[in-house]
């Protein structure tokens, strides 16, 4: 099935019933279904239910044999764990789902909304940055965020190490909205989870991944576009020439959004990106005021709202970050674990002692930092680093 880039013009009618939001979350949970394909799926057949009928055939005509689309028990499994986390499912059409993705041709069918859903109508300001990033850097972070949200802008970030936290630390008071790269319940880095909680009782969580799901390298970018969509202006802190962070703003670009960028000495290269984004025509930032002239909001002070006292998590308290220690040894028994041959993902789970939930988060850490790569077939490879 070819995921095409067909959007209609107008938004589809929210589903109306429990049935009717199921059967959108099997469609968009179904293999080789994306959000361009959904709509057009809507589109053709009318329903979610029609289109789960017809997408068997769909797939044939596409060359996929014995096509099965997602189970039943897996979407309601899914929402149940959702439920369980405290967290809403918000489909596109409904009131509560942001008008900011709303002309974006890729945008989620249905997102997991964690916290104060009622952040979302406010005008949001995208802080990212280099996870490695300087001394400098992350003061600037903290100052942009802090007198952002003052001036009564949302201050979005991706929860990552380095700028996105010093901007989500500096914005809990104010309001902050994080986006996860996988489910709600799967925090990366795992250092960062008690971030993500404090975020989830004054701010809010989101994501477009099914709850339990680990992130993976590719849900990293499409985590990006939904932080620069949500946004009316990308502001970049620190980025090398060659980072996830310039992705972001090439997603901003492309959404139409105002780009931004605190300028570094040309020595440094965690100031590389910034500078050439400079180069390319991105809006200057010394500090707050900058980007509120950019977005013609610096006369507009509006009172932040007050969070609402947070309600009892049913999950309870979520468990202790692990010491930074231990997550560096588990990285080292991972690689010692790794030879010159590939080595099934399975077989690596076995060979380790810790759990599948700790072992999914390093791994990624480590493909992310190229020490590591995946092959086809589940297999895991020795990386150029």
């Amino acid at each position: 099935m070819v995921v095409d880039t067909h959007s209609s013009t107008h938004p589809p009618l929210p589903p109306t019933t429990e049935d009717e939001r199921l059967s959108w979350l099997r469609l968009l949970r179904s293999r080789r279904v994306g959000p361009a394909t959904f709509y057009r799926l809507l589109a053709e057949h009318g329903s979610a239910g029609a289109a789960l009928e017809a997408l068997p055939e769909v797939a044939r005509a596409a060359g996929l044999e014995h096509y099965t689309p997602c189970p039943l028990s897996i979407a309601e499994q899914e929402l149940a764990r959702g439920r369980t986390l405290g967290a809403r499912l918000i489909a596109r059409g409904e009131a509560a789902y942001p008008t900011a993705l709303e002309d974006l041709a890729d945008a989620p069918p249905l997102l997991w909304a964690q916290g104060r859903a009622d952040l979302l109508a406010r005008p949001g300001v995208a802080v990212v940055g280099a996870r490695q990033a300087s001394s400098l850097g992350l003061r600037m972070a903290r100052a942009l965020a802090a007198d952002l949200g003052q001036a009564g802008q949302l201050v979005i970030s991706g929860l990552a190490r380095g700028i996105d936290t010093q901007a989500h630390e500096a914005a809990l008071e104010t309001g902050t909205l994080a986006v996860f790269p996988g489910g709600l319940d799967q925090v990366y880095p795992f250092e960062n989870r008690d971030l993500a909680r404090r975020i989830a009782e004054t701010g809010l969580c989101l994501s477009e991944q099914p709850p339990g799901l680990s992130p993976a390298l590719h849900h990293f970018p499409q985590r990006n576009r939904l932080i620069s969509g949500l946004a009316r202006a990308v502001v970049v802190v620190e980025a090398a020439a060659k980072s996830g962070t310039l992705n972001t703003a090439r997603h901003a670009l492309d959404q139409g959004r105002e780009v931004l960028a605190v300028p570094g000495h040309p020595f440094e290269a965690r100031a590389s990106g910034c500078n050439l984004l400079l180069r390319d025509g991105a809006g200057l930032v010394r500090g707050a005021r900058d980007v509120l002239e950019v977005l013609g909001a610096a006369a507009v002070r509006p009172t932040p709202t007050p969070a609402p006292a947070p309600d009892p998590r049913p999950d309870g308290p979520p468990p202790p970050a692990r010491p930074l220690r231990d997550i560096a040894r588990l990285h080292a028994q991972i690689l010692e674990r790794i030879g010159p041959a590939p080595v099934e993902e399975e077989v690596l789970l076995a060979r380790l002692d810790a759990p599948a939930r700790q072992v999914a988060p390093a791994l990624t850490d480590l493909e992310l930092e190229g020490r590591i790569r995946r092959a086809p077939g589940g297999l895991i490879t020795r990386g150029e680093n």
